[in-house]
């Protein structure tokens, strides 16, 4: 077995295997999630750490946490993405969801170390009017109050497509937010394909430019890992509405160039595209790892 960028294990000259997963839920717990992914053909996950519209986060069980590890080994699962609820928003206007945010990033960061060295993402938050700068500066206090020199997690920021008062639709924005926080070593991004698109980013016709400029304005050793969606909407709409790999406006040829690229090749990928159960992601890994093989 090889294994993707981030291995301790051998080195990026000997990536030979597609690392790619779905989002599933992880309510029967991390064995089971895992037993899941590698039924669709998956050898990596995402999944919600609590509800995604808010609320506690279910309690873990640590015999369930040691038989995930022994699984993971054995069928090569390397790196695993958790993903902050959607409520999850520390650029609020709203003190009340401040304070939610600030207690679920401290409180999912320290889960976090059940599985050690893996990665987290977040959408960086809406400013609600209050405009992109303080923001990015209310953002980057909740980081900076939430991450710790001992963590062993690697917090993604996502890329956004930018829809009402999003931040993070633009490259720049993400690097001012890493930029004001102290423990940089412990950040990182997730670029989803889908979001960038619908950003303008022209990833379909020119992805060799969307991934220099991303590279001169945040830098490659940032992006860890891609969420891999196509999209319903045109380049720039800023709508954000995902599609079935193929089923959108960038296409499956495109796509998968994105996984076969040399600078992205190495990357994990996540697809959440839109599915009536999670079989449908079976057939979407398959194609796209007989894209990246052949």
């Amino acid at each position: 077995m090889c294994y993707a960028r981030g291995s301790e294990f051998l080195p990026k000259a000997r990536i030979c295997v597609l690392v790619i997963g779905c989002h599933l839920s992880i309510s029967k717990g991390y064995l089971a999630i895992a037993q899941e992914a590698v039924s669709l053909g998956a050898n990596t996950f995402q999944f919600f750490t609590r509800n995604p519209r808010g609320g506690k986060a279910k309690a873990i069980d640590p015999a369930d946490v040691e038989a995930f590890h022994g699984f993971a080994a054995a069928h090569g699962i390397d790196r695993i993405l958790a993903h902050a609820p959607y409520t999850l928003n520390p650029a609020s206007a709203t003190e009340k969801t401040r304070d939610f945010a600030h207690l679920a990033l401290a409180e999912d960061l320290a889960r976090m170390e059940n599985t050690p060295g893996q990665l987290y993402n977040m959408h960086p938050g809406s400013h609600v009017g209050q405009g992109v700068d303080a923001g990015i500066e209310l953002i980057a206090d909740a980081l900076n109050e939430a991450l710790r020199p001992e963590q062993t997690t690697t917090l993604l920021l996502e890329t956004m497509a930018g829809k009402g008062s999003e931040v993070g639709g633009r490259f720049e924005e993400l690097a001012e937010i890493i930029e004001r926080v102290e423990l940089r070593d412990k950040m990182g991004v997730c670029l989803d394909t889908c979001h960038v698109w619908d950003a303008g980013y022209d990833i379909a016709g020119d992805l060799d430019g969307v991934l220099r400029e991303f590279d001169q304005i945040i830098g490659l050793d940032r992006l860890h890992a891609i969420h891999l969606n196509d999209s319903l909407n045109p380049r720039g709409a800023r709508k954000d509405r995902h599609a079935r790999i193929g089923e959108g406006l960038i296409g499956f040829d495109a796509l998968s160039a994105v996984t076969r690229h040399p600078l992205l090749r190495s990357l994990p990928f996540y697809l959440e595209t839109p599915q009536e159960d999670p079989s449908g992601y079976a057939d979407e890994i398959a194609r796209l790892r007989e894209a990246w093989e052949g």
